[in-house]
């Protein structure tokens, strides 16, 4: 037993190092590409019909400001077909007659297409609609999202080339400073959005789209076989599917459109159980198709990492949990300390990971980056840490078959401090069996502080503060809207 845990133990550190190394290369691939000249943006030359597809599921507090933003669009109002995707069951469907209604005047053409069976959730609605669209393009925008007038005069050029399947802009965030956890979620999805979507499609590696903001060519959703509901990431599923058949993707990372995030962690947790696990459905369905297709294996390396990147949870779960009783067999052991001090090289796999989220931070902060990458680092470290069982059982579910529906992550409408969430009727707060094994690990990454001090092995102590802490902060955060407080 003491070999396996061992075994165990050694490889998931050594997969969170490589995936650090991962992350080392689209930096250094991100800071070459901000060397060279920038592109020649292509001009706005023609203006084919677009279908704007809304999909829609329970939206009462943000549908509005959705229509609103898109009634906007600098465009001729007859090239546009704005399909409201409707699948709500509550009052949202009556909001969204009402403020179509209102919108009439501007002479847009608005169709409310509602299902009365959800089937397909998201996916299955996007293809619905697909098959009735006009346009030639299909714009998509999820509904806590605000695109801007310009959007399509932004975008639009880019399918000038042929080849160009998908044009994806990056996320901002409308309230960013809502909240530390708001903070925290925007300092991850920004160095996604800069580092790893401009890397990898500087490096000609796939990329993906984000499931809103972004522009497919009609003929390229058609060729790649459409919308398929199998995984719970459709879009990432699509995409590499897209790419598969020779579809170029363009990422404009210098176009922003804003969107809300969640201000709660059980809300926070419902979009990481999808996104993790939906990835982990994906890349179980699409890789094999990758190692046996014409890429070079510097792409089918980038595929790797992109399409498994959620699984370094697993890998950190892993870790985590074996820690202790690596403490013990360590000092029982000690002619395998040598072991213990090869972690040496993962100290590497640590500063490419800081160096990752430093230049993230130089992006979007130049003035001041220090104060708020030091203020920011550690916390979004703990908290990942915290989220590992949460995160890592998504990926597992994902990896082994175990299917479950699609769960929407609730909308609020809270942009600004002061705004509250505790009368959104769309939360359903309870302390579940997971929120209390958060709890309990907490106390068990405690009491391998304690084992280190009695063992006086202080090699991994600070690694259990930090898992203490996030564990601690999860449980917290999660239990916190139940107390309503």
């Amino acid at each position: 037993m003491e070999i396996v845990v061992t075994i165990v133990y050694s490889l998931s550190l050594f997969y969170i190092f490589l995936f650090s190394i991962g992350q080392l290369h689209l930096t250094y691939v991100y800071l070459k590409s901000k060397k060279n000249l920038p592109p020649v943006k292509p001009e706005f030359v023609t203006t084919p019909l677009i279908t704007i597809q809304l999909p829609i599921y329970n939206e009462k507090y943000v549908v509005e400001r959705l229509l609103d933003a898109v009634s906007l669009f600098d465009y001729p109002k007859e090239k546009l077909e704005i399909q409201v995707l409707d699948d709500s069951t509550d009052e949202t469907t009556e909001i969204i007659l009402k403020k179509i209604e209102s919108l009439r005047p501007l002479g847009l053409n608005f169709k409310l297409i509602h299902r009365e069976h959800r089937v397909g959730y998201k996916a299955g609605a996007l293809d619905h609609g697909f098959h009735i669209a006009s346009g030639e393009f299909i714009a998509i925008f999820d509904a806590d999202f605000i695109p801007s007038p310009d959007f399509l005069k932004k975008t639009m050029p880019y399918f000038n080339n042929e080849k160009v399947g998908v044009v994806q802009t990056r996320w901002g965030h409308i309230n960013k400073d809502y909240s530390i956890l708001t903070q925290l979620q925007a300092f991850g999805l920004d160095a996604h959005f800069s580092i790893e979507q401009t890397a990898r499609s500087a490096a000609g590696s796939f990329i993906n789209f984000n499931g809103t903001c972004g522009i497919w060519r009609k003929t390229c959703i058609d060729n790649a076989g459409g919308w398929s509901n199998d995984t719970l990431t459709e879009d990432l599923d699509l995409s590499y599917r897209a790419q598969l058949k020779g579809w170029k993707f363009e990422y404009l990372e210098e176009v922003e459109t804003k969107g809300e995030l969640p201000v709660i962690m059980p809300a926070i947790k419902s979009q990481q159980y999808r996104w993790n696990k939906g990835a982990a459905e994906t890349a179980k369905k699409n890789f094999g198709n990758v190692l046996r297709s014409s890429l070079s294996w510097k792409n089918k390396t980038h595929a790797f990492f992109h399409l498994f990147n959620s699984s370094v949870f697993i890998c950190l779960l892993l870790t985590a949990m074996l820690s202790i009783p690596m403490l013990y067999i360590k000092s029982r052991h000690p002619e395998i300390t040598w072991l213990f001090n090869l972690g040496i090289i993962f100290l590497g796999g640590f500063l490419s990971i800081t160096l990752f989220y430093w230049v993230a931070t130089k992006r979007f902060n130049p003035t001041n980056r220090k104060a708020i990458f030091w203020s920011l680092y550690p916390r979004f470290l703990i908290v990942s840490m915290g989220l590992s069982l949460h995160n890592g059982l998504a990926v597992a579910e994902g990896l082994l078959g175990r299917k479950t529906p699609f769960i929407r992550t609730p909308k609020f409408n809270v942009t600004v401090k002061g705004d509250s969430w505790k009368y959104n009727s769309y939360i359903k707060t309870k302390i579940n069996l997971l929120t209390l094994l958060e709890g309990l690990l907490c106390l068990y990454f405690v009491f391998g502080i304690v084992v280190g001090v009695l063992l006086k092995d202080g090699g991994l102590i600070f690694f259990h503060v930090m898992l203490a802490l996030g564990f601690g902060g999860v449980f917290y955060y999660s239990v916190k809207p139940a107390l309503n407080v």
